[in-house]
């Protein structure tokens, strides 16, 4: 299992600590060092407006009164939406680290202004995952991915952001709850760093977070089950019977509809988390985004000994065709994600089969 970290004699690792040390070893370069560092400086200011919440006036949909702001998705902006994006744009443009970047939030991809140094680095987030959750004072939390700019790109445009998760040079989010913390990979395992408030810096709490194989626990949206495919109300099916089963063991529902929460549960202590595709959503190909959902948390994911896919095929290969893709999600513990992709391809090739045995 994960374990908590410091070195010899107990002094705790910063993240600047812990981004030296990997850059030391290869795993990261200066420029990405440094990029990750102000996502996380860009965190640590998000977590103080999300902290305040009404006291900061920053509860609520964006917008005039009465006419809520929609983002791209057509989909209402929450205050708070609006504020993590402008903070993490801000932070992010003058560094020098980056040749462009996109959000959730925007429509196309933004490439470093011109007056400003450009890195060689791409950067995808979503600002604030789960923020219907903000006005009830459950987590949220940002997700970001990294990937390398193309050579000879200077003015990277949407189409240069189209690489596969296996592409992805860094990954993580960071979690507002009780505590505020940043989950990392690098591509060198999945670690997890508590923000120390009084110091006002992440410290690392677990190096190597691992995923158990087995799991008794999943996550899904229940009220979504009569939209489902017929394989994935089979596979939820046989959750449900229990230990009297197919599956043979009892299994907990957690469902907190912040996908930030749940993977960070998952990332933990294990489970299955999924988002499969339904009727209601079967159009634009699922609900939750490839590029700044599910490459970055399916990165982690795997990195800590989990899995991933869109419940037909591995998440990281998947070829993405717009920066706002929607796929299927199935992540987790690596046994309950293999089981549930399994339900998935033996429906396919029933299908496919049937009207040859007709």
């Amino acid at each position: 299992m994960s374990h908590t970290s410091s070195t010899a004699g107990g002094s705790p690792v910063s993240l600047t600590r812990f981004l030296l040390e990997e850059q030391r070893a290869g795993h990261v370069s200066a420029d990405l060092r440094l990029l990750i560092e102000v996502v996380a400086r860009a965190c640590k200011t998000i977590s103080i407006a999300v902290g305040k919440g009404a006291l900061g006036g920053v509860l609520g949909d964006a917008g005039t009164p009465g006419v809520a702001s929609m983002n791209i998705e057509g989909e209402a902006q929450k205050k708070l939406d609006v504020i993590a994006n402008d903070v993490l744009l801000e932070a992010n443009a003058w560094g020098g680290h980056l040749a462009g970047l996109a959000s959730e939030e925007m429509d196309h991809s933004q490439p470093i202004p011109d007056v400003y140094p450009r890195g060689n680095y791409l950067l995808l987030f979503d600002p604030l995952d789960g923020s219907s959750n903000i006005d009830v004072n459950i987590s949220v939390g940002t997700i970001f991915s990294v990937l390398r700019c193309p050579d000879g790109v200077t003015t990277p445009g949407d189409e240069h952001f189209l690489q596969p998760g296996t592409a992805q040079v860094a990954a993580g989010y960071c979690t507002y709850g009780p505590s505020t913390m940043l989950v990392l990979t690098v591509g060198h395992g999945t670690h997890a760093f508590t923000l120390d408030r009084e110091v006002g810096s992440f410290v690392l709490t677990t190096r190597g977070m691992t995923i158990p194989e087995e799991t008794k626990e999943f996550a899904v949206n229940m009220s979504n089950q009569r939209f489902w495919e017929a394989p994935m109300q089979r596979y939820v099916g046989d959750l449900l019977t229990g230990k009297e089963g197919p599956r043979g063991k009892d299994f907990n529902m957690r469902w907190v509809a912040s996908m930030v929460a749940d993977v960070h549960r998952i990332l933990t202590r294990g489970g299955i988390f999924s988002y499969p595709l339904d009727s209601k959503c079967r159009d634009k190909g699922g609900k939750l985004r490839l590029m700044y959902e599910a490459n970055p948390m399916s990165f982690l994911v795997e990195q800590a000994g989990g899995a991933a896919t869109t419940g037909r095929m591995r998440m990281l290969e998947v070829q993405p065709t717009g920066l706002h893709m929607r796929v299927p999600v199935f992540l987790g513990s690596r046994r309950e994600v293999e089981a549930a992709t399994a339900y998935h391809l033996e429906h396919d090739a029933a299908h496919a089969a049937a009207p040859a045995l007709a």
